[in-house]
């Protein structure tokens, strides 16, 4: 068992509270409720508002939260019970929040999936779970259909893509899909149960049995799955729930009731679950369900429905920043966005704020914390560079990197851990795993960043991803920026390469702009000119696109892989 750390005694210690905007509350009264009795008094309060859009379908939150009961209903009528698993394997439409909502409110853990995943990532990931049934698509059960019986679930609840649009638009969709290669039959077979059919009862399900919002898990958010064991982190009610109103205090310029949110980011993912679809649901946002957050789809559907908040990644930002059709719609609408799950350059929020006129926010997060814990304030000081400062309940400090237990004075580098009532239970059936990352009711971060005087965080870079060219230590993140400063690139990312002399070298891999024809020595050259030579790239390698996961994070671990492999067959480094 890891030590705790030692506690914050007084808000003398948390100096960040003296940078809150007057309209943000330095502390918040959580309420004691299930993420469905939050979502419930919305549904009261808004009842005859529009839910949520799908390509010009409509949901009012009365319609919604009726066919959560009903699906509820149907889970019950097959025997699933309060505790039990139900997983989603769906992209963002209207099965995932009915489903979603519809095991939570009887008591069920939700599983998410990544619709990404087949073959072995499924197979490992269903394993480990087991849920008791899994929710799908007509174009994904294939994926499912494949697998080992000992991994499938028995029950499968499938939907046509088809049925959630509009009626006039309904013969289109198969066409589309067929076109894209993706099977449009509907399967059959024992445990295969029609969406469509299944909602066809009364809504009457047993309420689940009373419990504790602070220890019942309501979902396993999986992390680092595709890169060895999978790790379920177990988030309770109360961690959404918390974590939902934390960022209703922290955008308190939100009008309740009023809001559009555009809903790109995925919901599987704890970022898109949290910041595009259970805290806008908190505040009677409309949400605007996009099945994949592809650029040019966005521009329309900012265009035609008006969206007022936009969550999102750097590389949506910089997608739309470059997109010459552009200047073709309307963005103005666009009032507040946050930026997450990876660094925001500078210009990237500059140019997207000249465009659209609203503010982009750089925040941060975690899985384990469900996922939120810092961003900058919409009305206060945004410090550039800056993840901002702690969330209300939310505190923070630095450790030591060797032991993770002795607190840094301000200023220093170090690993940034958070403390409060968004973080995970645990991951599920990993003790080990566990106690390496939560010291008490402390959460180790793995990223390296320091505390100024005011506390606003700058992070530095992930633990794991930082480079060691000689004993000096070299952050991606530091050569990145730079590289970004360089008007002949769209997109940049620095992974280290073994080196038989150093240990480790720098290794760029770059996206021209259209029409750029920067050449590697150029490049290396501009980052000399701008920090120290041992930062520069020994290499650059030129591709059409970098890897991404999900939620457009560069897949950093893939392209160390690929700086590995070279080293017995090195690459040409592009153009001269």
């Amino acid at each position: 068992m890891s030590p705790p750390l030692p506690p914050l005694l007084t808000d003398a210690d948390r100096p960040w509270l003296r940078r809150y905007p007057s309209n943000v509350p330095p502390h918040l009264e959580i309420p004691p409720v299930r993420l469905p009795e939050l979502i419930g008094k919305a549904v009261e309060k808004w009842s005859a508002r529009t839910a949520f859009i799908f390509y010009g379908s409509r949901l009012t939150y009365a319609q919604f939260w009726d066919q959560t009961g009903r699906f509820a209903a149907a889970l019950s009528k097959d025997g699933v019970r309060a505790g039990d698993r139900v997983a989603l394997f769906l992209p963002n439409c209207p099965a995932y929040p009915i489903a979603f909502f519809g095991a939570l409110r009887l008591g069920a853990v939700v599983v998410q999936v990544s619709p990404l995943y087949h073959g072995q990532d499924l197979t490992r990931l269903l394993s480990d779970a087991h849920p008791k049934g899994i929710v799908t698509l007509e174009i994904l059960d294939p994926q499912l259909a494949d697998l080992d019986a000992s991994a499938r679930p028995p029950l499968r609840y499938v939907a046509r893509l088809r049925g959630f649009y509009p009626v006039w638009t309904r013969p289109l969709v198969n066409l589309v899909l067929r076109r894209r290669g993706l099977p449009t039959t509907f399967p059959t077979g024992p445990g295969v149960r029609p969406w469509q059919q299944l909602l066809r009862n009364d809504g009457m399900f047993p309420a689940p049995p009373a419990g504790q919002p602070a220890t019942e898990v309501a979902v396993f958010q999986y992390t680092g799955g595709t890169t060895g064991r999978p790790k379920a982190a177990m988030l309770s009610h109360r961690n959404l729930v918390a974590n939902a109103v934390q960022c209703g205090s922290w955008f308190p310029s939100g009008r309740p009731g009023a809001e559009v949110v555009l809903a790109s980011l995925p919901f599987f993912h704890i970022y898109g679950l949290t910041v595009a679809l259970n805290y806008p649901l908190s505040q009677g946002a409309t949400i605007v369900l996009q099945l994949r957050p592809e650029v040019p789809e966005m521009l329309k559907l900012i265009d035609k429905y008006r969206p007022t908040e936009l969550p999102g990644v750097p590389a949506l930002y910089q997608g739309i920043n470059s997109n010459p059709k552009t200047p073709r719609y309307h963005l103005g609408s666009i009032r507040l966005c946050l930026s997450g799950s990876a660094p925001l350059p500078l210009e990237v929020a500059q140019k997207f704020e000249s465009i659209t006129g609203g503010k982009l926010l750089e925040g941060y997060g975690l899985t384990e914390a469900s996922p939120v814990t810092h961003a900058n304030p919409v009305e206060g000081e945004r410090r550039a560079g800056s993840i901002g400062l702690p969330l209300p309940e939310t505190d923070q400090r630095v450790v030591d990197v060797e032991t993770g237990i002795r607190t840094l004075p301000a200023g220093e580098l170090g690993e940034l851990a958070v403390r409060g009532p968004q973080v995970m239970l645990g991951y599920y059936r990993q003790p080990d795993e566990t106690s390496a990352v939560l010291r008490g009711d402390w959460l180790l971060t793995g990223d390296l960043g320091t505390i100024d005087a005011d506390g606003y965080v700058f992070i530095v870079d992930r633990k794991k991803d930082m480079i060691d060219v000689g004993g000096l230590k070299v952050y991606p993140r530091e050569v990145e920026e730079v590289l970004y400063q360089h008007p002949g690139l769209l997109e940049a990312a620095v992974v280290g390469q073994p080196d038989p002399r150093l240990g480790e070298v720098v290794v760029a891999y770059v996206v021209r702009k259209p029409g750029s024809a920067v050449t590697a020595q150029e490049l290396i050259d501009f980052v000399r000119d701008r920090i120290a030579h041992y930062k520069a790239p020994r290499t650059v390698e030129f591709r059409d696109k970098l890897p991404r996961s999900s939620v457009q994070k560069v897949l950093r671990r893939e392209l160390r892989a690929e700086a590995a492999a070279a080293v017995l067959a090195p690459p040409a480094t592009g153009p001269a």
